[in-house]
């Protein structure tokens, strides 16, 4: 199973995190599968991939509750909603 959550970066008390698809049973700093974005909870600053959120997403990945709040205020989830849509309309 895919699962969407943070992976530790940074130096000690300068914590940053890189949000990255992983292999559920990885440890946090295993090897992850592919890069999605960053969040640095120090300058409240964030970068998604969308596009790359979302082809996970369609595949079944799952995200951690921090990464479901992060996505959620970058309205990942009503660009997923539309893509079904149009995905549903076009069959």
């Amino acid at each position: 199973m895919v699962k969407l959550r943070l992976k530790r970066c940074g130096r000690k008390q300068r914590a940053v995190y890189r949000i990255v698809a992983i292999n559920a049973r990885s440890r946090r700093e295993g090897r992850d599968l592919r890069k999605v974005g960053f969040y640095d909870p120090i300058k409240n600053q964030t970068y998604s991939n969308v596009p790359a959120i979302l082809y996970f997403l369609e595949k079944g990945a799952q995200p951690t509750g921090t990464v479901h709040d992060i996505s959620k205020k970058a309205e990942v989830f009503t660009e997923l909603r539309l893509n079904q849509t149009k995905f549903k309309f076009n069959q």
